[in-house]
């Protein structure tokens, strides 16, 4: 059995079951965690001190290449060394002048950045020949990291961060991060987030503009080490005898006070399942991540161990075992369903029967992210997307040019039973739209695309295909909402919101919630925009939010409950009435006289204010009648009597049409149905006097008319005619 007989200053997987460290007793050992024996893969010259060291990132796409092959080995000579997996340094670099600190790969593989005691940052080709030197300064830069799409880098300065780009004349971001010298950095390329580590003993989690989004507890010690999981859902903090694991929004999970000296690196392993330590007394520590939840309904699951799990039914107290063959990877609970990856395969059991799960084998393998919808589930991996059925049916794989998936999330993805909406890292303002059977673009193949950058999206889950919506929020903070089917028209996004921060359609409905600045908003109804933007405001629920502390995130929405879990961790449940779903229930199915019936029993405003507006929808214009009288919408009331008594389908069809804002399809049934005066008058009434007198001579027809109704309204206002077109019809005439 080898061991450091030093303090081990690096560590780094190659593969899940495979980790190389690096210590000052010049030693290279693989350490091999199936068997648990540890071998010497090189010793190197004893004027080589290993600082840090990173495996060359495998290439993204190749199926063949499942562990990296090479690695950079930063040492206290000023050089860096491109070493073999086998142990074979392939060259060494003079690269700084005193010891090189930290040298890290981009994601692609195709630059190498140092930086150095000498405070200069350096950019290196693959091969180790000198490209730029980014930056340089009076202090030593003790740590660096690429940004998400490696076009910018982050690194220390004393008790600054600075984030520089590539890009020569680009703005640099710096900001004072810590009270003490900062010891380390690391940037997650899945949520977009930098820790950060310091001398004052503490740490910290910023956003990609240097906003603060988390500042922990002075510790007893300096904290040596940071690292993001792979998933960008954890992080892992190091420091003096200390291990902690944190949630991305910074409250801690777990402590652990192994006997290890400082931990001066942490490595996490491909699949993000567990953790290595560098540790200052020669030892490298190993930490696997157990004890994670999934709840739904009255089902509690728990990872017990790295291939069991616990289910418990808090109905009856009944609990069930569930064993896997490898260690488990991802799990995802939700109707009805509870979907576990491991490393070779995926296992979906039926809450209904715990006993026997559909199993089928990964094409690739670490899967990254699940997401459940009613009827199939989606999978990512490293590289592709792919939708299976409940049954472990492959049913699509989406694509789309450019796509990444390694960076993909909850945020980013969103599935219902019939479309998959995939938020673009490219361009953030784009979302593609894919048909869920085929994994074709939706439509026309047209993309959405908003004005600003949207940060997260949600598909509503219930209704016809043709009605499904979407919901996102965007870098203002904006909650919009739009339909999916794009056919030729563009939609309209609408805004529903601002400074909303989190959202969630509910599973069973299409209810939509969110926390908007200090409140929690329940959108019964959100098609109304659509409808009636008038009544909107009548068709929502609100509450004080302020018990939630600041940036509490919403977790789930199941039946009449929502689940959000506030910044220090802790999780709060909110019941909404169960009303608004029971009335979505009885319109589905058109059953308005239960509707009606309902609304009478209840109430309640936002009640009847909904069963407007879904009446509207539904062109049932008699149930409109009745809820629009109950919230007292008189002039509405009366319009709608007067649809009523329109004596052809089409005209009552265009004033429905109309009622709802949408003036130009109003016009086209009219038009179609051969009713051209009556889509003349429609635009007289609206004063789109020009679109009045095209339509009258395009038609040739009842020009006189139109001239006449302008007359009287100028006439009625004092006003002179400036207009060329009528001055030059009224000539005709």
């Amino acid at each position: 059995m080898v061991t450091h007989q030093e303090l081990v200053s690096c560590v780094g997987w190659t593969t899940a079951e495979e980790l190389y460290s690096c210590s000052d007793d010049h030693q290279i050992v693989k350490w091999n965690l199936l068997t648990s024996e540890t071998t010497q893969i090189v010793k190197l010259p004893d004027d080589i001190y290993p600082i840090d060291f990173h495996w060359f990132p495998k290439s993204l796409g190749v199926k063949k290449q499942t562990q990296a092959e090479s690695f950079v080995l930063t040492s206290s000579d000023g050089k860096f060394h491109l070493i073999s997996k086998l142990g074979r340094v392939e060259k060494s670099i003079e690269a700084h002048c005193g010891a090189v600190l930290a040298g890290r790969w981009n994601y692609e593989g195709t630059a190498l950045v140092t930086v150095g005691e000498d405070g200069q940052i350096k950019i290196w080709s693959k091969t180790g020949m000198l490209r730029s030197t980014l930056a340089q300064q009076g202090t030593p830069v003790y740590s660096v990291a690429w940004g998400p799409d490696s076009e910018k880098v982050l690194y220390t300065a004393g008790k600054q961060l600075i984030i520089k780009p590539l890009q020569p004349n680009a703005k640099v971001l710096q900001w004072k991060a810590h009270d003490g010298i900062i010891l380390k950095v690391d940037w997650n390329s899945v949520n977009d987030l930098i820790l950060s580590a310091g001398e004052d003993c503490k740490y910290k989690v910023w956003d990609s503009y240097g906003r603060p989004l988390y500042n922990s507890q002075p510790h007893e010690h300096p904290i040596t080490s940071v690292a993001w999981a792979p998933d960008g859902e954890l992080f892992a903090v190091g420091s003096f005898h200390t291990l902690r694991l944190c949630d991305k929004t910074g409250w801690s999970y777990a402590l652990e006070k192994p006997n290890t000296g400082s931990i001066f690196n942490i490595a996490w392993s491909i699949d993000g399942t567990q953790i290595a330590g560098a540790c200052g007394n020669g030892h490298v520590v190993f930490a696997h991540v157990v004890e994670q939840h999934w709840e739904w309904k009255n089902f509690q699951v728990t990872l017990t161990k790295r291939r069991a799990m616990q289910v418990r039914n808090v109905l009856n107290d009944a609990v069930d075992l569930l064993e896997f063959r490898d260690r488990v990877i991802k799990a995802s609970l939700n109707y009805a369903h509870l979907v576990v990856s491991t490393s070779l395969q995926c296992y979906v059991f039926s809450t209904k029967n715990w006993n026997t799960p559909i199993i089928f084998d990964l094409k690739e393998g670490t899967v990254s992210l699940i997401l459940q919808a009613e009827r199939h589930f989606l999978l990512v991996d490293g590289s592709s997307i792919y939708l299976y059925s409940y049954e472990g049916r492959f049913i699509s794989s989406p694509k789309f040019p450019g796509m990444r998936t390694d960076i993909l999330n909850a945020q980013t993805v969103s599935l219902s039973n019939d479309t998959i909406a995939i938020r673009d890292k490219a361009d953030e303002k784009i979302i593609f739209l894919f048909e869920a059977s085929t994994g074709k673009p939706l439509g026309d193949g047209k993309f959405l695309s908003h004005k600003n950058e949207i940060l997260e999206i949600a598909l509503d889950q219930k209704g016809l295909t043709n009605d499904r919506k979407i919901a996102f929020i965007d870098k203002n903070r904006d909650l919009c909402i739009t339909s999916v089917k794009r056919f030729g028209k563009e939609e309209q996004i609408i805004k529903l919101g601002t400074m909303v921060h989190t959202l969630a359609w509910n599973d069973t409905c299409n209810i939509l919630c969110g926390l908007q600045d200090t409140r929690f908003i329940v959108w019964y109804y959100p098609n109304t925009v659509y409808v009636d933007r008038d009544i909107l405001p009548k068709t929502l629920y609100e509450r004080d939010a302020s018990e939630f502390s600041k940036n509490p995130h919403i977790v789930s929405f199941v039946g009449n409950q929502v689940t959000i879990r506030r910044a220090d961790g802790s999780l709060v449940h909110i019941s909404i009435s169960p009303y608004p779903a029971i009335l979505h229930e009885y319109v589905s199915s058109s059953k308005w006289e239960d509707a009606v019936r309902l609304c009478r029993f209840v109430k309640e405003q936002t009640m009847w204010a909904c069963l407007a507006a879904m009446a509207v929808a539904n062109r049932d214009m008699t149930t409109a009648e009745i809820a629009y009288a109950a919230i007292g919408e008189i002039d509405k009331v009366q319009y709608i009597n007067s649809i009523k008594s329109l004596p052809s389908k089409e005209s009552k069809m265009a004033h429905i049409l109309l009622f709802s804002g949408n003036i130009q399809e109003a016009e086209i049934v009219l038009l179609q149905a051969g009713l051209v005066y009556q889509a003349i008058q429609i635009n007289i009434n609206l004063y789109n006097w020009e679109r009045a007198l095209e339509l009258a001579v395009k038609y040739k027809t009842h020009v006189d008319t139109v001239l006449a109704y302008r007359q009287k309204f100028l006439e009625t206002f004092g006003k002179q005619e400036t207009n060329k077109r009528y001055l030059h019809y009224a000539e005709g005439y």
